[in-house]
C-alpha cells in the first residue's frame, strides 16, 4: 500500500516508522532538518522498555512528483491542516483515502474539500510519543487505533485495518463516527489540556488529588455537552479510561504540554475550544473548559512577550 504521512512530528513519525515495515511509506514535513535526518540516518524509535530500533524511511519536504497515494494520514496541528493539504495536492487521486489522527474535532469539514466524503476517515489513537531530535522519537505508550468513516460503513475500511495490524497497530473499526469523535475528545480535553497548563507528564494527573478533581469536573462538563448533541456516554467508564491512559503512560507528554513548553501555538481551540463552542450552541454550561482555553491562550501570550 502507498501511504504518505503528512507531519513528521512524534506521532506522525511513529506511524510512519511502523507502517514502513510492510508498506511504501513517505514522511512529509516542511522542516528540512527533519527530512534530512530521516533520509540520512533513518528514524530511531525508543520503545517504552528502553530498546531502540532504526527504521529506514523516505522523507520529503514537497510532493509534486510523488503521485496519488492509497492512504494519506494527516498528523499536522489542526491550525495547519488546510495549508498542508493545499501544499500536497498531487497525493490525492480518485481512490485516495485521507485519515485524520489529529487531536480535537471538526477535521472532516476540511478534508472533504480535497476528497469525496466516502474517502474521509477519522481516527483516534491510544499511542503517544515524544519528539527527541530530528530523526529520533520516544514511544511512550501503546493501545488501540480506532477508525471510522462518515457513512458508518466499516467494510471499506477492512483493508486499512489489515494494513495497520500487520505493522503492529491493533485497530477497531467504528460505525458511529460522531460518537467516535466525541470519545476521542474526552481524553484530549482532560489530560491534554491539564498537563499543558500544569506543565506535567500524564502520570501526574492521576497521582495528584487536585489534578484528578479537575479532571473529573472537566469530564462531567464534556459529557453533558456530548449529551446535548445526542451522544450518551457512561461517565464512570470514561473516567476509568482516562485513568488507565494516565497510569499506562506516566512519562507521556501531550501536544499542548510540548507546545507551551517549546513556545509554539497550541491546538486548544479544536480541543477544549470545541467543547466551549458546542456548549454555547446547545445552551450548556462549560465554565471549566472556558477557563482552560483562556489559560492556554494566556500562556501562549506570555511566551510571545
Amino acid at each position: 500500500m502507498k501511504i504518505t504521512v503528512i507531519g513528521a512530528g512524534a506521532m506522525g513519525s511513529l506511524y510512519g516508522g511502523y507502517l514502513s515495515t510492510k508498506h511504501d511509506v513517505l514522511l512529509v514535513d516542511t522542516d528540512k532538518n527533519k527530512v534530512e535526518a530521516l533520509n540520512e540516518t533513518g528514524l530511531v524509535i525508543t520503545e517504552p522498555d528502553g530498546s531502540k530500533k532504526t527504521y529506514p524511511i523516505n522523507a520529503a519536504s514537497e510532493t509534486k512528483t510523488i503521485g496519488a497515494q492509497d492512504l494519506v494520514i494527516i498528523f499536522v496541528k489542526a491550525l495547519f491542516t488546510e495549508s498542508a493539504l493545499k501544499s500536497n495536492l498531487s497525493l490525492f487521486g480518485p481512490e485516495t483515502y485521507v485519515l485524520s489522527l489529529q487531536n480535537g474535532a471538526g477535521h472532516q469539514e476540511t478534508l472533504m474539500k480535497y476528497v469525496n466524503k466516502d474517502q474521509v476517515l477519522i481516527g483516534t489513537t491510544q499511542h503517544n510519543a515524544a519528539f527527541l531530535s530530528p530523526g529520533a522519537i520516544r514511544h511512550g505508550g501503546q493501545g488501540i487505533t480506532c477508525i471510522g468513516n462518515l457513512s458508518g460503513e466499516t467494510e471499506p475500511l477492512e483493508k486499512f485495518k489489515i494494513a495497520f495490524e500487520e505493522c503492529g497497530f491493533p485497530v477497531e473499526l467504528s460505525d458511529n463516527i460522531g460518537k467516535l469523535i466525541w470519545h476521542k475528545l474526552f481524553t484530549n480535553v482532560t489530560l491534554s489540556a491539564l498537563t499543558g497548563v500544569l506543565q506535567v507528564p500524564m502520570g501526574f494527573i492521576v497521582s495528584d488529588s487536585n489534578a484528578w478533581s479537575m479532571t473529573k469536573a472537566l469530564l462531567k462538563e464534556a459529557v453533558a455537552v456530548a449529551k446535548a448533541e445526542g451522544h450518551e456516554f457512561d461517565e464512570a467508564v470514561l473516567l476509568s479510561e482516562i485513568e488507565a491512559v494516565s497510569r499506562k503512560s506516566p512519562d507521556g507528554l501531550t501536544s499542548i504540554f510540548a507546545d507551551l513548553r517549546d513556545g509554539r501555538r497550541t491546538e486548544v481551540d479544536t480541543i477544549s475550544g470545541f467543547i466551549v463552542k458546542t456548549a454555547a450552541q446547545k445552551g450548556v454550561s462549560a465554565p471549566n473548559h472556558a477557563f482552560l482555553v483562556n489559560m492556554v491562550h494566556a500562556m501562549e501570550g506570555k511566551i510571545k512577550n
